[in-house]
């Protein structure tokens, strides 16, 4: 083999990567499982999918190595195969909204549009977190909750909160958080809080930005 073959080889091989990830319904089912592992049928449902179509994704990623599969009786359960796959999503991510002007755009404007709310970054969070006035909420769905959240937080999921309220310290500011920047679970209870007069932010980043810095984490 020679220098030619040897590089069209090994940025072939790489291009299964990008091509595998070059669909937003892939992109999505990465941030989705980054969260916690889930059947084709959760899947299918979270992404709005029929389950042959999100199948048929799913297909695409594990060909590509991005993710593991786990077959439980009658049920496949997929999970990210290596903490890398969601660093190379982050990375896209953030590339993506640092120089696509729409990217940022679509955000901001949906977000002041709908909410009119500022966020705080994880950086921003850890202060807070000094004072020891903060309440973390957590707004995922619990399943994910269960499967690793921020240390010390609580868990309310979105569709419980309006009931739920009570449970909540109203001395303390009130940081939610749910699945990354483009979740609006963390959106709508800071809108549903700030309604019933509390103080309340979203954390601008989600449980795997927080896992993937190496915070402390907790596993119910």
């Amino acid at each position: 083999m020679n220098k030619r073959e040897f590089k069209n080889k090994v940025y072939s091989e790489l291009a299964k990567i990008t091509r595998a990830m070059a669909n937003p319904h892939r992109l999505e089912i990465i941030e989705l499982l980054a969260q916690a592992e889930f059947s084709v049928e959760q899947i299918a449902g979270q992404i709005h999918l029929t389950i042959a179509n999100a199948s048929q994704h799913l297909q695409i990623l594990k060909t590509a190595q991005l993710v593991d599969v786990d077959r439980r009786g009658n049920y496949i359960f997929y999970r990210l195969a290596h903490a890398n796959v969601f660093k190379t999503w982050k990375a896209l991510r953030d590339l993506g909204v640092d120089r696509i002007t729409a990217i940022e755009k679509l955000v901001k404007d949906f977000r002041k549009s709908k909410f009119k709310l500022e966020g705080v970054t994880i950086d921003e969070l850890l202060k807070k977190i000094k004072s020891g006035k903060v309440t973390i909420l957590d707004v995922r769905p619990e399943t994910e909750y269960r499967k690793g959240h921020i240390k010390n937080s609580m868990s309310i999921p979105m569709e419980e909160l309006k009931l739920r309220l009570k449970e909540l310290p109203k001395r303390n500011e009130i940081i939610a958080y749910c699945r990354g920047p483009f979740c609006v679970y963390a959106d709508e209870a800071v809108a549903l809080l700030n309604k019933a007069g509390y103080n309340a932010t979203r954390l601008e980043e989600g449980f795997p930005d927080w896992s993937l810095r190496g915070l402390p984490v907790e596993v119910n």
